[in-house]
């Protein structure tokens, strides 16, 4: 057999279901044996968009993605995509193919050394050189994509080595040994801490619903009976509806959470990385102590002064620290007033009728539309600040935000990944008119497959998270404005249905009737963004009284 159908016998070993990509002269060897193969390839309209599907379908599985594209600008193509998997720490696997052996020594057509262009945004990467190593690569290549942290790795195929004759099998695919849990000295050190604090805060990251710890959370931080918030990428560990919930934190450096975290002696993180919300932005003195407890110990920050990490397995780690530690009976009573206040604030927009509409308005009827289980899949951009703050989640995975590397452009295409991920739940992507035009062309790909997801576009015309920053900053705005088609009209033209919301009143009911619909749908919503100085100056008058 041939290489190639080796490479491919080793992606059925592993459970690969789909290879999500752009076809090109160098891996044509490569799709000749995917025609042979159980695995379904799902050919994209950019490697971008290729990537991002790959990246949510290995969030949602905790199983890579695997994406494909060939050398040269398919390569460059994938890289933004792989990029965001790998610091959103979704496993990914992404494969390229490449020049032949016999010219990548000299300047030549499309080559470029791809391996160096992938090694910063990848945990892991190579080039297949000797026909006999491709069941070695493989497994490594799976076994880094998913190991603490998971992330994105990268195997090229050179054109020649791929149409070699070979003869070989699969490895066995085992999966990665557990997770160690914490030294007991450590678990005795962080319970004592903790137990020393008189008004404590927990801080929820991506890693709780990675490590499925949410119920070892839940029970931590009621024995504990401190407040906790989120993250944007930890939001949905714990129901917003627990009464310890401060919920979402990261939108600006001034929120009410801030006055939770000023009001705190002690924080105590779970699953946190840096890369969702820096350390100066919550704790700028750095003086609060910190109880770090994830997979892995953190970057060395200034602003992070750890006191005790508890690293190995999430779930382990709290309960042994949640029998360590005493329960507590008194009630901050001046977060509880904050939660109020919190909740008081997320909910007064829910019945506005302005139009075009407010943003919060938006997201309260998405949320009454969506069931618990529901996905809602969030671009880059204003609206993204607007979800973060106000979607509520019930259950962990349902609304994803990437915060990492965040790229524009996501959404949609990562919302094909996700529906072939959860077949049986509500897809909705949200995104802005800037970010929706940039992986547009795989609108064709979700009328193609004839995946039943909702597309809810933001309308303003105009870079609307950029306009917000700048407004905050010089109190004027530039180069931010752009044109739109006619958002009813290009959908159709790809086949699905196109509807535009005219008033606020409509708009539940209009996505009611598209998930009915149970096929592609785009709603144009234009939006009013206003809102966003609006609230940068009302959070800006936050007074914390304790």
């Amino acid at each position: 057999m041939r290489v190639s159908e080796l490479f491919l016998k080793c992606l059925e070993n592993e459970g690969v279901e789909y290879i999500f990509g752009v076809p090109g002269e160098e891996n044509i060897d490569f799709l000749d044996a995917v025609k042979e193969s159980k695995i379904n390839f799902i050919t994209a309209r950019h490697e971008t968009g290729a990537a991002f599907m790959a990246g949510l379908y290995g969030k949602l599985t905790g199983k890579p993605g695997v994406c494909l594209a060939t050398l040269g600008p398919g390569a460059t193509n994938l890289v933004t995509g792989v990029a965001d998997a790998n610091m959103d720490m979704a496993p990914v696997v992404a494969i390229t193919g490449q020049a032949g052996l016999e010219r990548q020594h000299k300047q030549s057509h499309q080559y470029y050394d791809i391996v160096s262009m992938f090694k910063p945004v990848t945990k892991w990467n190579t080039s297949i050189r000797d026909k006999d190593i491709v069941p070695e690569v493989i497994r490594k290549a799976f076994q880094q994509a998913t190991s603490e942290k998971p992330g994105a790795v990268h195997v090229e195929l050179p054109e020649d080595i791929a149409a070699l004759e070979v003869e070989g099998t699969p490895l066995e695919a085992l999966p990665n040994e557990l997770l160690t849990r914490a030294v007991d000295e450590a678990v005795d050190k962080a319970a004592s801490i903790i137990n020393k604090a008189k008004s404590p805060i927990v801080l929820v990251g991506n890693g709780v619903t990675r490590m499925k710890a949410s119920e070892a959370l839940r029970q931590f931080v009621e024995k504990l009976n401190a407040p906790f918030t989120s993250t944007f990428m930890g939001k949905g560990s714990i129901t917003w509806e627990h009464p310890l919930n401060l919920q979402t934190t990261g939108l600006q450096d001034k929120d009410h959470i801030t006055c939770g975290i000023d009001d705190s002696d002690l924080i105590i993180t779970v699953g946190y990385d840096m890369v969702e919300y820096s350390p100066s932005a919550w704790n700028p003195t750095g003086e609060k102590p910190i109880v770090h407890i994830d997979t892995q110990m953190t970057e060395v920050d200034a602003y992070y002064p750890i006191k005790v990490g508890l690293v190995g397995d999430i779930e382990e780690n709290l309960n042994a620290l949640t029998e360590k530690i005493n329960k507590r009976k008194e009630t901050n009573q001046f977060l509880q007033k904050l939660r109020e206040q919190i909740l008081e604030d997320l909910h007064e927009h829910n019945e506005d009728t302005s139009f075009p509409m407010k943003p919060q308005k938006i997201v309260a009827d998405i949320r009454d539309v969506l069931n618990d289980e529901d996905i809602l899949i969030s671009d880059v951009g204003a609206h993204k600040m607007w979800i973060a703050r106000y979607f509520h989640c019930i259950e962990p995975n349902t609304c994803l935000i990437s915060n990492g590397f965040a790229s524009m452009g996501i959404a949609m295409p990562g919302a094909i990944g996700a529906k072939l991920a959860s077949p049986n739940k509500n897809v909705v992507a949200v995104a802005g008119d800037g970010g929706f035009l940039m992986t547009v062309p795989d609108l064709e790909t979700m009328v193609r497959l004839n995946l039943p997801i909702v597309v809810i576009i933001w309308t303003d015309n105009r870079y609307g998270l950029i306009e917000w920053k700048q407004m905050n900053e010089f109190k004027r705005s530039s180069s931010i404005k752009f044109g739109n088609p006619d958002f009813v009209q290009l959908a159709k033209s790809f086949g699905m249905e196109g509807l535009k919301v005219s008033k606020a009143e409509e708009f539940k009911e209009l996505l009611e009737k598209a998930i009915k619909m149970n096929k592609p749908v785009l709603i144009d919503c234009p939006v009013d963004y206003k809102e966003n100085i609006r609230l940068t100056e009302r959070l800006g008058k936050i007074i914390c009284n304790n």
